[in-house]
């Protein structure tokens, strides 16, 4: 699948629980040095770990460079990631095969791909196929860094329990939430939904300094159409807001436009920033911000209602395997993947 255009190619390939996933990114100008165990330590932020609330399934995730990468360097050529699959279990959704999981792809793969597909662990349409995401992130995120460009993301919201936004806290590049914004109180929530079976979800945002004026262009070029192209690719998400969002249905104009002042050595830049820094869809100089909702994680182990798709009947499904109480822990650096590379590309393709 290619997620952006233009400047930038990307495919992510695999499954779930088949023998690798992996990435080609295109585009990739030649010499762009790469610190491979700084991308290594960008990857494993994704990885699960020792939490009461993540998945035991906790594969390495190492990276295996097939192509493009030479001596710390780009070569040019297209850039090939491969990450294999150690620990998958498809038995473990042997008796799913026709029943779909309520939350899941299960039902529309299975007409569009007249059953034949491999969905264990949700095939392609799994949430393990960020992991190759976020090394194509990872790349760009160390290219934008040379250009004066760094990205952040953190957790503001869990089950309801509300941390920090940037809609209340002003957020500064030398500044991050502690613990990524996992607060105890949202950790409390997220070991409650499990003990019961369930799973929660929340909202993660993530904000980009030193962003220059001008990037991106109108309608199908904007920074968010590009951005939104990556961000809905990760099967989690299911809503975007940019700046004060959803908020400004509530404003008027004259608390909604952010006021030009004149800075320090001549610097145009805005009073507040309830466009989150992006203009007719493009850059204006301020901090790009936005905040995207997670979807509570779907495979839980209580009962739920389901159809048999060969018997025609209605059954009850409880789901086995290995998941996630909360996703959104694991998630901020997937969502800090997906804005790098929308710069990134906007960068090479010069706007």
């Amino acid at each position: 699948m290619i997620l952006t255009k233009g400047g930038l190619g990307l495919q992510i390939y695999g499954e779930s629980h088949g023998a690798e996933i992996g990435m080609k990114l295109l585009g990739v100008a030649k010499g762009e040095k790469i610190d491979l165990e700084l991308l290594q330590s960008y990857v494993d932020r994704r990885k699960p770990n020792a939490s009461v609330y993540s998945t035991s399934r906790l594969e390495p995730d190492e990276l295996i460079i097939k192509s493009g990468i030479a001596n710390g360097e780009t070569t040019g050529s297209e850039i090939n990631v491969e990450i294999k699959n150690i620990f998958a279990r498809p038995n473990d959704y042997k008796e799913m095969k026709t029943i779909p999981r309520p939350g899941h792809a299960d039902y529309p793969a299975f007409i569009k791909y007249d059953g034949k597909l491999n969905m264990s662990g949700g095939g392609k349409f799994s949430g393990r196929l960020t992991a190759p995401l976020v090394a194509a992130g990872g790349i760009a995120a160390q290219i934008l860094a040379r250009h004066g460009i760094t990205v952040h993301g953190y957790i503001s919201e869990i089950g309801g329990v509300k941390g920090v936004s940037y809609k209340t806290h002003e957020i500064k590049k030398d500044y991050m939430p502690e613990n990524n914004g996992l607060t105890n109180d949202m950790l409390n929530t997220i070991i409650s939904a499990k003990n019961d079976g369930d799973s929660v979800g929340g909202i993660i945002e993530c904000v980009a300094f030193g962003v220059p004026v001008g990037l991106g262009d109108a309608m199908f070029d904007s920074i968010e159409s590009n951005l939104s192209n990556l961000l809905f690719g990760v099967p989690a998400v299911k809503g975007v807001e940019f700046g004060s969002g959803f908020d400004f249905a509530g404003m008027k104009g004259s608390e909604a436009n952010d006021a030009y002042i004149l800075a320090a050595g001549d610097k145009i830049k805005t009073k507040t920033n309830h466009n989150g820094g992006i203009l007719g869809g493009m850059t204006n100089g301020a901090p790009i911000c936005f905040r995207v909702v997670i979807k509570p994680t779907p495979s839980i182990s209580k009962k739920q209602e389901s159809v048999d798709l060969v018997s025609k009947e209605n059954v009850t499904l409880e789901v086995g395997g290995r998941h996630d109480a909360c996703i959104v822990p694991r998630a901020v650096v997937v969502i800090e993947a997906c804005l790098a590379l929308a710069l990134l590309d906007s960068i090479y393709r010069g706007k």
